[in-house]
């Protein structure tokens, strides 16, 4: 059975219910984070993935839509170690913590109640990608920072990126990239984009409606400590992305994925370039526990 954190208690996932009149149901007023637990079966331990950093970003952020969280991050941390271990995980896991405002009346402005809640999903234990995938330039715009921030992961915010993935999806393609409102580069749907040009990574600053996310900051102190690359962080523009040497995304969820094509335009030739292909073994050594000089970034749980 499986068991989620939710109004301050462990519960069945079956009785984590909110009522349909909930705030947050009917305008999209929360915050949540993704963070990756990685189940090593050598050492029978599972491994957090930078899960302090994860639950500082999302007390911070959600300030934003009038929430203070009262738990400390040491708090929610050691919440979802004991969730882990009331569900006997011994498997990768997605952890999903959301900070909703719970009050059951309609009116858009900020009601003052609020909850937190962590339910976890098992992943399947997935090796490098063997193959990159095909991107297009959507239709849709990011939002701006004066619309609603993409610097947070608000929930109603989320709506931007379906409409953006389905699109590509509809379009035969495996993954949207959006532009800003002065139509430079922001990111994918739901992932940050790099992109390797003259020996020199680049990717978009967080003004340009970016979420900054852990993954990405990740990248860049990987890329920096280990291969020697210094990231820029710049305007790009979309014509940039067709003549560059490689361009990869990443995110909690999907890793590190190369981009093999962007609006059928060949990127690379097709394929998934050195830089990217370092990046991505390293990363899989790190949260494997593999690499000892980023034990930093891991919490055990076990």
């Amino acid at each position: 059975m499986s068991i989620a954190f939710f109004k301050g208690t462990f519960v069945s996932l079956k009785e984590a219910n909110i009522n349909i009149r909930t705030h947050a149901f009917n305008y999209g007023t929360g915050v949540f984070e993704g963070i990756r637990g990685y189940y090593c079966e050598n050492q029978k331990q599972m491994f957090l993935f930078r899960v302090e950093d994860h639950y500082e970003r999302m007390r911070k952020n959600s300030r934003i839509v009038h929430i203070d969280i009262e738990r400390s991050s040491e708090e929610l941390i050691e919440i979802t170690k004991e969730l882990i271990k009331r569900n006997n995980f011994k498997c990768d896991i997605y952890i999903r913590p959301i900070a909703y405002k719970s009050a059951g009346k309609l009116g858009v402005s900020f009601p003052r109640d609020h909850e937190l809640c962590i339910y976890i999903i098992e992943t399947e234990s997935v090796d490098i990608p063997d193959k990159p995938v095909r991107s297009c330039v959507s239709s849709w715009r990011r939002t701006d920072d004066n619309m609603i921030p993409g610097s947070a992961k608000i929930t109603g915010a989320y709506v931007n990126s379906a409409l953006a993935a389905t699109e590509a999806r509809d379009n035969g393609f495996d993954e949207a990239l959006l532009l800003n409102q002065d139509g430079h580069v922001s990111e994918a749907s739901t992932m940050n984009l790099f992109m390797l040009k003259n020996k020199m990574l680049c990717t978009p600053a967080t003004s340009h409606n970016i979420l900054p996310g852990i993954t990405r900051d990740s990248v860049i102190e990987m890329s920096r400590r280990e291969l020697d690359l210094d990231t820029i962080e710049r305007p790009i523009s979309r014509t940039e992305l067709y003549f560059a040497e490689e361009v990869f995304l990443c995110s909690t969820m999907r890793e590190i994925l190369s981009v093999g094509s962007i609006d059928n335009k060949t990127i690379n030739g097709g394929e998934i370039g050195g830089v990217t292909k370092q990046l991505q073994t390293l990363f899989h050594e790190i949260v494997r526990a593999k690499n000892k000089k980023f034990k930093k970034w891991l919490t055990p749980v076990y």
